[in-house]
């Protein structure tokens, strides 16, 4: 199968997450990203060895998950871009790129020189490409953030976690929430631009911010606020249950498993499941008889509680396996790992480290073709910097050269 950004070629300028895994999605779609690095420090992200207290460096491996994921499939060069030596090879990199993507705040671009009218000097046909924390333009436009600042607090989705009464911030689910899929909606931006590109023959300037992004993702709400004219109410909070729908939520096996119902008309399923949890009397109590179950529904959130309480999650399975409602196990990230579904469905990558070790990374959730995707480690620190320079026609006495300059590692 012919991948189809086969012939893209992607210059990446920036680090940590948001924007490098957007060039991580387009690598597993078949692009050549060439992921530009500080000629000595690498990418910043590469200092990150300890979060939620464990080891994140591998060890004695090179296979460091935190950059594997945004960085999958990449090739990486060590550049200079304040030496001019290393400034001449960025502008021949430029030349021969599709697409120039960079996170660097303002002020970093202007002394670097790499905004958009100094990109574009050297390549007028260049997709040019921002990730910014709170968008390009606006008082905010050099303010830089984080995902958990930009996405998560910023645009609504912890405040709609967190209980007004609570004393502490709910944080976000995992490191890079908001930054994956950001990346994921750049990538998307990208593929778009490079079709108008065809289509047109102009390119596109592509702004995204995690301020846009965390809005989009909280939009439900966020428009119904907007209708509105101020903050939603906050619903009455009950155990179990919603009060229109006992079918709705978390509920806790013998077993301390949580299996999460959301049967959105419990008119409908209310039968099969009482049937199938060997309570057939429910279905005719006056309470939750036809229409009537929609004014019941914490109570019959109550009974539907009782009745998870009192098996496990095997049985649970075996009772409702071919039911028609819907409902999923909570799973832990392990879990989330080895997945059947995800694994029947190849969104499980097999890669292999640089020390020749098997590995696995969660691919991007996009496939063409019904083909699982065919994913490559990411580049060790300026793994391929001579590999690049000889694709621009330097010798190997140029090599020591810009070596020897401090232009490259």
């Amino acid at each position: 199968m012919k991948r189809p950004m086969e012939g893209v070629r992607i210059l990446e300028v920036a680090q940590f997450t948001f924007v490098p895994a957007s060039g991580g999605v387009l690598a597993e779609w078949g692009a050549d990203v060439i992921k530009v690095e500080h000629a000595v420090t690498g990418d910043a992200q590469r200092g990150l060895v300890r979060l939620h207290g464990l080891d994140l460096s591998g060890g004695e491996s090179s296979f460091y998950p935190i950059m594997e994921g945004p960085n999958r499939g990449k090739r990486s060069i060590g550049l200079a871009l304040d030496v001019p030596e290393g400034r001449a090879v960025l502008d021949e990199l430029i030349r021969n790129c599709d697409v120039f993507a960079t996170n660097f705040l303002p002020k970093a671009k202007d002394q670097l020189k790499i905004n958009v009218e100094d990109v574009r000097a050297v390549n007028p046909d260049i997709i040019y490409v921002r990730g910014t924390a709170f968008g390009a333009r606006g008082e905010e436009s050099d303010k830089g953030g984080y995902d958990s600042t930009g996405f998560w607090a910023r645009a609504g989705s912890g405040d709609s976690l967190t209980s007004p009464t609570a004393d502490t911030f709910i944080r976000m689910p995992t490191g890079a929430f908001g930054d994956s899929i950001g990346g994921m909606t750049i990538a998307g931006g990208i593929a778009a631009a490079l079709y108008a590109r065809k289509a047109t023959g102009e390119p596109s300037i592509v702004d995204v911010s995690l301020l846009s992004v965390g809005a989009w993702a909280t939009q439900f709400s966020v428009n119904l606020a907007l209708m509105a004219g101020g903050p939603l109410p906050r619903p009455e909070t009950h155990k179990h249950g919603s009060a229109a729908n006992p079918l709705s939520g978390a509920f806790k096996t013998a077993d301390n498993r949580w299996i999460m119902i959301i049967m959105l008309q419990p008119t409908k399923y209310w039968p099969e499941f009482c049937e199938r949890m060997g309570r057939p009397e429910l279905i005719t109590d006056p309470r939750f008889a036809g229409e009537e179950i929609l004014k019941n529904g914490f109570a019959g959130g109550e009974i539907v509680a009782e009745i998870v309480r009192g098996i496990t999650y095997a049985e649970w399975q075996r009772r409702m396996h071919g039911a028609r409602g819907q409902w999923a196990l909570v799973q832990n990230t392990y879990e989330v790992g080895m997945d059947p579904q995800l694994r029947a469905n190849g969104f499980i990558a097999a890669v292999t480290d640089a020390e020749g070790k098997p590995r696995e990374l969660v691919a991007n959730p996009v496939q063409f073709d019904e083909t699982p995707v065919v994913s490559k480690r990411a580049p060790l620190f300026a793994e391929h910097t001579d590999e690049i320079l000889r694709e621009l026609g330097k010798s190997d006495d140029e090599l020591i050269e810009l070596k020897l300059a401090g232009a490259v590692t």
